[in-house]
């Protein structure tokens, strides 16, 4: 089949999708008021509380939840053919994604803009936001180490993306001191920007760099040397006000988005390329299988709980009128969407015949530890398509990867900060709260621990044993957010069928894939992650009572006050 049919059948349904539905949860269900004065104006303190533009807010949004998940997520879940995963890409981008991210953002809004965990305390019980807080600990802490180790192994691999992934960062200031400070126009400066990124891929193909010398210096290797590097960025990154380098940064990295899918359609088109993989690839019984598995691979491309934590952690403290939520959290969701459309077509329709697709994805192994490689193979053959050498467009796909992954790791380690803040207060250790040099540096330290820890395999601890619980742990974030944004939506007196009937759906997903985990882990005597995972399980098991319990006394007090209003 064409593979072209996939871009027509995605993008219409995504247009559908933001035409209509996101119109309707809007209007009926979160209610937008225009009037509404937001976190950003009441505590504007031009650090984090900042009015933003919402073109400029929707690129600091995409480029912060994007990151490497929603490449790596469908480039490993085409293993089980293209039909499940583009299937789960649509409807979970339309019916999940856009209700979790746009209604993450409205609450948060609507609450001072509060993180989603420090809400649940507020919208289901005060254990629950404890609990919800230690999951969001864990998940960002996976989040920070895994994507600092991506980073690393693409510089090691690609040394040529070093310079355009650097230089983006002193354009980046520019723009936001002349946005910011000299109140000028952000759309001319970040396309000359984006323009300066793309110059730099071939003159960092000419003079790639190299840390072998400063590596062997310490005695360390170089992955590791630039894991060390890449997290020592972070702390000065995070620190910086956000409309400094984040905001603009965040800007050209949107664009970046639509040039790179622009140009992969593109050269899908001009190829006429066809899909190589099955529709629904038939794997061994011993092998993993799509349900349950494929609804937590795919995470980010559909449906991920880190969205809410950047919607409601720095999004919602941005965003100048209420009423342009609609616009940040829906299309940033089909952002997303998009994005991991490019991936599945790179990997089903990029990487040559049926033979090689066999070859790449002969076991779920084998997909998982190749799939950035076929990624970045097939974008490369995509723009071969277009005259551009292959060796050149695999530069582009990895300066893509490698963006995106800085930007939500600048993210992530300052929503680690907010979030060691709350458990601090909470463990009562006050001496702590307002302290951002100690707090930054712990939510450096404590990744990069993790990103250093040897073992897994030859991938490394990060992914050879934490990734495993990756997925289960993001996606039961993503169901927990859900449930704040259903208790909150009933507290209005609205429907929240739009939040309960995808809260529900992906609990049970979670829930089965986690112990499905358990079972394997059990039978391999993996005893650590045995241990962890009974953990969540126990873990979510409490929190779906709690946001039952939470639902279901919304629910009585919703019928006692409409008895109250008959008499």
């Amino acid at each position: 089949m064409p593979a072209f049919y996939l871009i027509v059948i995605t993008l219409g349904a995504f247009y559908l999708g933001y035409r209509f539905y996101s119109k309707y949860l809007a209007e009926r269900v979160y209610a937008l008021d225009p009037n509404f004065k937001t976190p950003a104006n009441e505590f504007n303190d031009g650090v984090d509380f900042v009015p933003t533009n919402k073109h400029i807010l929707l690129g600091h949004h995409f480029t912060a939840v994007a990151g490497a998940a929603p490449i790596v997520g469908p480039a490993i879940a085409v293993y089980w053919g293209w039909l499940p995963a583009i299937a789960w890409v649509i409807l979970g981008t339309i019916f999940g994604a856009g209700v979790h991210d746009f209604g993450a953002i409205v609450t948060s809004a609507r609450n001072r803009g509060q993180n989603i965990g420090t809400l649940s305390g507020k919208v289901i019980s005060a254990r629950a936001s404890t609990l919800f807080l230690l999951i969001i600990f864990f998940l960002l802490t996976l989040v920070n180490a895994v994507f600092g180790v991506v980073m690393a192994i693409l510089f090691t691999a690609h040394p040529g993306s070093v310079i355009p992934a650097v230089i983006v960062i002193p354009i980046a200031m520019f723009i936001g001191q002349w946005v910011y400070r000299m109140q000028g126009a952000v759309l001319i400066p970040s396309l000359i920007g984006l323009v300066l990124l793309y110059v730099a891929i071939p003159v960092g193909q000419a003079y790639p760099i190299h840390v072998d010398g400063l590596a062997e210096m310490v005695g360390l290797s170089v992955r590791t040397t630039w894991v060390i590097l890449i997290f020592a960025y972070t702390w000065f990154a995070s620190r910086l006000p956000v409309w400094l380098l984040l905001q603009p940064r965040d800007y050209i990295n949107g664009q970046q988005l639509l040039v790179a899918l622009v140009v992969i359609f593109a050269g899908v088109i001009v190829g006429w390329d066809h899909i190589a993989a099955p529709a629904v690839n038939t794997v061994a019984a011993s092998s993993k299988q799509w349900f349950p598995y494929l609804f937590i691979t795919i995470a980010c491309g559909a449906i991920s709980g880190f969205h809410s934590l950047v919607a409601s952690g720095t999004t919602s403290k941005q965003i100048n009128k209420e009423t342009d939520a609609r616009y940040i959290g829906y299309c940033g969701a089909l952002g997303e969407g998009s994005l991991a459309l490019a991936a599945i077509l790179a990997c089903t329709a990029g990487l040559g015949s049926a033979a090689d697709w066999n070859t790449a994805y002969s076991s779920f192994g084998v997909a998982s530890g190749g799939a950035l490689g076929n990624f970045v193979n097939g974008v490369g053959h995509f723009l071969s398509n277009l005259g551009i050498a292959s060796q050149l467009g695999a530069s582009f796909a990895v300066v893509v990867v490698v963006t995106f992954a800085g930007t939500t790791m600048d993210t992530g380690v300052r929503l680690q900060r907010y979030i060691l803040e709350e458990i601090a207060e909470l463990a009562g250790f006050r001496s702590l709260v307002g302290k951002t040099t100690i707090l930054t540096t712990l939510a450096v330290i404590i990744p990069l621990a993790l990103a250093l820890v040897p073992g897994g395999g030859g991938k490394g601890f990060a992914f050879g044993q934490l990734w495993t619980l990756f997925g289960t742990t993001n996606q039961l974030t993503a169901g927990l957010a859900l449930s704040v944004i259903s208790v909150w939506i009933m507290s209005r007196n609205r429907n929240p069928l739009a939040a309960i009937v995808p809260l529900t759906f992906l609990m049970f997903m979670t829930s089965w894939a986690l112990v499905l985990n358990l079972i394997t882990f059990l039978q391999e005597g993996s005893w650590m992650l045995f241990i962890m995972d009974a953990g969540i399980v126990v873990l979510t098991a409490w929190l779906i009572v709690e946001a039952v319990t939470a639902l279901n006394r919304q629910r009585q007090q919703r019928g006692a006050s409409e008895a109250v209003e008959e008499v």
